[in-house]
C-alpha cells in the first residue's frame, strides 16, 4: 500500500469518526433547547402559565406524578400532537424521570412548531428533591 493510499484510508475513517461523535453529540440535547428548574416550572404551572408533559411509561406515571400534568409517553407525543395543538404557542414543560426524555420530546415539539417548549431540568427526580409534591394514580 503506497503512503497515499494510507493516508486517504485514514483521513477517510478520521472523518467517519468525527461525523458519527457529531452525531451522537447533537442527540444528546440540543444546544436550542432551553431547561426550567422544578422550583420555576412549579410557579408557572401553578399561576396556569404552563402545561407540564409528562413523557414517562404508564407505570412510572403511576408511581407518582404531578398533579394536572398531561400524561403522554415518549413514543406517543408525535402521534399525538394534536392532543396538544392548542398549546403550540403557550410555555410547553416536558417532563420525564431524569430529563433525558422529556429532551427528545421537547425537540420533538420544537420541530412540530411549538414555540415556548422547555425540559424539567432532572425530570421528576429534581421535582420531589425539591421538596415539591406528586399524586399516585388510585385505580
Amino acid at each position: 500500500m503506497t503512503k497515499q493510499a494510507v493516508h486517504q484510508k485514514f483521513t477517510h475513517w478520521i472523518l467517519i469518526g468525527a461525523t458519527s461523535v457529531t452525531l451522537l453529540l447533537a442527540g444528546c440535547q440540543p444546544s436550542n433547547l432551553a431547561s426550567i428548574t422544578p422550583k420555576e416550572a412549579a410557579i408557572l404551572f401553578s399561576e396556569q402559565k404552563a402545561i407540564i408533559v409528562d413523557v414517562r411509561e404508564d407505570s412510572e406515571w403511576n408511581e407518582g406524578h404531578i398533579a394536572g400534568a398531561m400524561h403522554i409517553p415518549l413514543a406517543q407525543v408525535e402521534s399525538r400532537l394534536s392532543e396538544l395543538a392548542q398549546y403550540k404557542n403557550s410555555t410547553v414543560i416536558a417532563q420525564c424521570r431524569s430529563g433525558k426524555r422529556s429532551a427528545k420530546a421537547a425537540t420533538i415539539l420544537q420541530a412540530a412548531g411549538f414555540t415556548k417548549v422547555f425540559n424539567l431540568d432532572g425530570g421528576i427526580i429534581a421535582w420531589g428533591n425539591n421538596g415539591l409534591k406528586t399524586v399516585k394514580f388510585n385505580l
